[in-house]
C-alpha cells in the first residue's frame, strides 16, 4: 500500500487517501489555555478530564507563567460526566475555589462536556453573584480547530465581555494583539523588543493581549488609538473586531513582520510614518543596520558557504513568511519549499506578494502535516531546512545536511529568551544557522579510550 492511502475505498472503489493524524499544532483548547493564562492575576479552570489539563500545563509554559502567582485547576471529569454531564461537578469546584484571590476565573471547556452538552457559560452566570472575581467562561473544545482558532476564540471572548465601550482614548496609543501565537520558542523577547521600540518613538502601550495583562488592561483596551498584530497565524479576527466595535485603527498591515534587514527597515519605517516618528525610526535602521554590518565583517558568518545552496522553510506563517526573505537576502540561499503549519488567506496574500517581490517560484504547501512535510522534502532534496527538530527526525536519510532549528514544536532548546525580531534578532538567527555548520564538521567517531 502506497504510503497516505488506506483500506477504505469509495463508491467506485477507489482507494480513499488517508488524513494524515500527524499535525503540527495542538487542539483549540491548548490555544485558549494559552490566551486566558496570559491574564495576570487570574486563576484558569479547565472543565475536562485530567488528561486535557496536561495541555494547560504546556500552556502554562509557554506563557511563561510564575507559578507563584498563577493557578490553574481542572475539574477532571471521569466517565459519569462525560456520560451524564458534569455541569454540577463544574458549579461545586467554582464554589471551592470562591475565596482565590483572583481578579479572573477563566472556565475553558475540552471536548468530552461540550459534546455531553455541558453549558458552561449558564454555570458561570448563575454563580457570578456567589464570587469576587469575574468568571469567564470560554467554550474551547478541541474539535473546534487548532490552537490557532483557540487563540481567536478565547480573544473574542474576552473582547466582548471584558473591554469597556466608550472609554476616553489615549493619544498616540496601541493595543499589541497575539504576539504568543509564535512557534517562535522566544516569543517574549520578541514581545520585548517590540515594546523598546514603541517606547524609544514615545508610543503608549495600553494592553498586550495576552502576555503579563492585568484585568484592567483588558478592560481599558478600547482606549487604545491603534492596534498591532504580532502574529500571521492568528488574532486578525480581534484587531478587525477593535476596528469595527471600538474604532482602533490596524497598523503596520500587510507588512511581514520585522525579522530581517528588509522586513525590519519597513516595519520601523512604517511605524514611525503613522505615530510621527520617522526621525527616530531612520535613526534605528542606520544604527542596527551599521551594528550587523560591522559584527558580520568582525565575526565572518559562514553565509558565503551557502551561497544559493537549496533551502526549504518549515514554520509557522509567523516565522516563516518573514524568513522567505531572510534566507534569500541575508543568507543568499534560495528557498526551494516553503511549508506552513496554517492556511488563512491574510497569510497566503502575504507570501504571495513576497515571492513576487523577490522573484520567487518555490512549492508551497499550506496547512502542512508531518506526513506532507516529509514527503515533500523527500522530492525537493533541498540541503538546508529551516525548521524544528521534527524536521530533523523527519530528514534522515533524505540528504539534508544541515536543519536549522529555528521554531519549537517538541523541545524547547533555549533557556534564555533571543529574540528574532529586529537587529539583534538577525544576528541570533546567524548564529543558529553558523552553529549547525560547526556541529555538522564535528567527528561522529569517537577517538580516545578513557584511562580510568
Amino acid at each position: 500500500m502506497e504510503p497516505g492511502q488506506s483500506n477504505r475505498t469509495d463508491a467506485a472503489g477507489v482507494p480513499a487517501p488517508e488524513k494524515c493524524t500527524d499535525p503540527y499544532l495542538r487542539c483549540a483548547f491548548n490555544g485558549a489555555a494559552q490566551t486566558a493564562l496570559g491574564v495576570a492575576g487570574s486563576a484558569l479552570l479547565a472543565h475536562s478530564p485530567q488528561g486535557c489539563d496536561y495541555l494547560v500545563n504546556n500552556a502554562f509554559a509557554s506563557q511563561e507563567c510564575d507559578y507563584m502567582e498563577t493557578m490553574t485547576l481542572c475539574t477532571k471529569l471521569c466517565v459519569d460526566e462525560i456520560v451524564h454531564g458534569g455541569e454540577d461537578l463544574l458549579a461545586r469546584t467554582i464554589r471551592e475555589a470562591k475565596d482565590l484571590p483572583v481578579s479572573a476565573l477563566f472556565v475553558i471547556s475540552s471536548c468530552g462536556p461540550e459534546i455531553v452538552g455541558d453549558d458552561i457559560t449558564a454555570v458561570c452566570n448563575e454563580l457570578q453573584p456567589e464570587v469576587k472575581f469575574r468568571l469567564v467562561p470560554i467554550p474551547s473544545p478541541g474539535f473546534r480547530g487548532s490552537q490557532y482558532d483557540g487563540i481567536d476564540i478565547a480573544l473574542d471572548v474576552m473582547l466582548k465581555r471584558l473591554v469597556k465601550a466608550g472609554t476616553q482614548k489615549v493619544p498616540g496609543s496601541v493595543c499589541l494583539v497575539a504576539p504568543h501565537a509564535n512557534a517562535n520558542p522566544t516569543w517574549v523577547a520578541d514581545l520585548d523588543w517590540v515594546k523598546q521600540v514603541l517606547s524609544r518613538m514615545g508610543i503608549p502601550v495600553v494592553a498586550t493581549l495576552t502576555h503579563r495583562t492585568p484585568l484592567a488592561g483588558i478592560e481599558n483596551a478600547a482606549s487604545a488609538e491603534t492596534s498591532l498584530l504580532l502574529s500571521h497565524d492568528a488574532g486578525q479576527k480581534a484587531v478587525d473586531y477593535l476596528s469595527a466595535t471600538h474604532g482602533i485603527e490596524p497598523v503596520c498591515t500587510g507588512i511581514p513582520l520585522p525579522i530581517g534587514m528588509t522586513n525590519t527597515r519597513r516595519w520601523l519605517m512604517a511605524l514611525g510614518e503613522r505615530f510621527g516618528a520617522e526621525k527616530t525610526a531612520e535613526s534605528m535602521v542606520a544604527e542596527g543596520e551599521r551594528m550587523v554590518t560591522a559584527t558580520c565583517r568582525r565575526k565572518w558568518p559562514m553565509a558565503r558557504f551557502l551561497y544559493r545552496t537549496p533551502a526549504a522553510i518549515v514554520a509557522d506563517a509567523t516565522v516563516g513568511i518573514p524568513l522567505v526573505r531572510f534566507v534569500t537576502e541575508e543568507m543568499e540561499m534560495t528557498p526551494e519549499l516553503v511549508c506552513l503549519y496554517t492556511s488563512q488567506r491574510p497569510a497566503r496574500d502575504l507570501l504571495a506578494g513576497e515571492l513576487a517581490s523577490l522573484g520567487l517560484a518555490p512549492r508551497v504547501v499550506f496547512g502542512t502535516d508531518v506526513y506532507q512535510t516529509k514527503k515533500n522534502l523527500a522530492e525537493i532534496k533541498p540541503r538546508v531546512i529551516f525548521g524544528s527538530t521534527i524536521e530533523r527526525h523527519a530528514s534522515e536519510g533524505l540528504g539534508a545536511p544541515y536543519v536549522v532549528e529555528v521554531v519549537r514544536m517538541m523541545r524547547q532548546f533555549r533557556m534564555i529568551n533571543r529574540e528574532y525580531f529586529g537587529y539583534t534578532g538577525i544576528l541570533n538567527l546567524f548564529e543558529c544557522v553558523q552553529n549547525e555548520w560547526t556541529m555538522a564538521w564535528r567527528s561522529k567517531e569517537k577517538r580516545y579510550e578513557a584511562k580510568w
